[in-house]
């Protein structure tokens, strides 16, 4: 055997290795990314869970509030059908004002500021939003280290032959960082 046929048979036992590592990495980070989304997803269905008992708690103080009350429920029921996570983030923007209009409420209204149930669902929902943060925070940061994968050389060859797209990330929209303002 020439030394020749030696070194390009090392070479591709080389290139070999490479591709299957690079494969490797790619899968183990798309399924980083659909892990995340999943996470997303539990946060948001407790939130979905919890908005129902927070509605029926206020109704017994702003019963004349029935319009808020809808809106709160038909954007929650919006949200928990929605098919993907891009889906569910623009869903989730109205759900977000309407529970916002919801807390203004409880400004206006001394007796369910000071309702235990109205206070302990509001501390559910609170801990529930950080924990949906922290789930975005973590899925965009995934997303981040899988597209860099699927844009860096030499990984985008092989995320090129194996169709791996880039993955969107989740944003806030300027509309949802606007403060909600409630008039009575």
């Amino acid at each position: 055997m020439s030394i020749t046929l030696i070194i390009i048979l090392v070479l591709i036992a080389i290139l070999v290795i490479a591709f299957i590592s690079i494969y490797n990495k790619l899968v183990r980070m798309k399924n980083r990314v659909e892990e995340s989304e999943s996470q997303i997803e539990v946060h948001e269905k407790q939130r979905y869970d919890l908005v129902p008992n927070l509605v029926e708690t206020v109704k017994g103080y702003a019963a004349h509030e029935k319009n808020t009350l809808n809106a709160v429920i038909e954007a929650r029921n919006k949200a928990a059908s929605a098919g993907s996570v891009q889906a569910a983030e623009e869903s989730n923007k109205q759900l977000n004002t309407a529970i916002r209009g919801i807390f203004a409420l409880s400004e206006a209204y001394p007796d369910l500021k000071a309702n235990t149930n109205f206070l302990e669902l509001q501390k559910q929902l609170t801990s529930i939003e950080a924990q949906i943060l922290n789930a975005r925070k973590y899925y965009n940061a995934v997303v981040r280290e899988f597209n860099n994968l699927c844009e860096t050389f030499p990984s985008v060859i092989v995320a090129n032959m194996n169709h791996y797209k880039k993955s969107a990330y989740l944003q806030v929209e300027e509309e949802e960082k606007k403060r909600v303002d409630v008039k009575f």
